[in-house]
């Protein structure tokens, strides 16, 4: 029994002492210190908005808005809103204005009217390259495959026609406006070959409606390029060599 006491008082024996205790509770009041210290330091620091601007703050404050919708002011000034506004239309950036395709084929289609220069100055080809397919889609029809001959001898007329005008005139003159001109002047042509669709102008009717189609064209297009540059009293030496180009559409048409 004396042996079991023994036992029982050496297992619970220890070797702790009460300097344990005393390092524990001042490491824990140096971590308090350490935290009172930084809290002062925090206290002491000025708050976020002193450096914030008192725009900011006036602004932050009036906010009667909700989340993600601001409140509208009417001192706003949107300024992409007034560049859309102010941009022309696309069809006007693109060079196409349907009112002077419109005035130009009333002009060719009247030879006698007179001409406005400062329209047919213009290097307006939405004109001529509708006339031109349309001329070749009516050959086309008539069983005649020309569209290459059609865009060929349109690019070699202009090109003839332009160093001719620039000869000529005084101002000179472009190569768009040239084969503006001379691609509205086409539209005859496009009714001669409407026409053979119909009927065949092979034979004397044919011929004479061809030397008739050859004079309208010849004589819109001198026209034109006169009012444009001021070409007063040449009309008929201009005339000449825009009837031998419209001739070879001709002998494409009836032939």
């Amino acid at each position: 029994m004396s042996n079991f006491e023994q036992f029982h008082l050496d297992f619970y024996q220890s070797n702790y002492t009460i300097d344990d205790q005393g390092e524990g509770y001042n490491s824990y009041g140096s971590n308090e210190n350490l935290y009172g210290s930084k809290k002062s330091q925090t206290g002491d620091q000025p708050p976020a908005s002193a450096f914030a601007p008192s725009e900011m703050l006036l602004s932050s404050q009036s906010y009667t808005g909700q989340i993600l919708q601001p409140t509208y002011s009417p001192n706003t000034h949107l300024g992409y809103v007034d560049g859309f506004d102010e941009e022309p239309p696309l069809l006007e950036e693109l060079g196409i204005n349907f009112e002077h395709i419109w005035q130009k084929t009333l002009t060719v289609l009247n030879p006698m009217k007179p001409a406005d220069g400062s329209i047919m100055n213009e290097t307006d080809l939405t004109g001529p390259m509708v006339f031109c397919l349309a001329l070749g889609a009516t050959l086309l029809l008539a069983g005649k495959v020309h569209f290459g001959y059609v865009y060929g001898m349109s690019a070699i007329g202009c090109l003839a026609m332009h160093a001719l005008l620039n000869l000529m005139s005084v101002s000179g003159v472009s190569h768009g406006c040239v084969a503006s001109v001379l691609g509205y002047c086409l539209l005859p042509m496009v009714i001669l070959s409407s026409s053979a669709v119909v009927f065949s102008l092979q034979g004397i009717p044919g011929t004479l409606l061809a030397l008739f189609i050859i004079g309208w064209c010849s004589l819109s297009a001198s026209k034109i390029f006169t009012s444009a540059l001021a070409m007063e009293g040449q009309q008929l030496l201009i005339a000449y060599p825009c009837a031998l180009l419209y001739g070879l559409f001709a002998l494409l048409t009836v032939f």
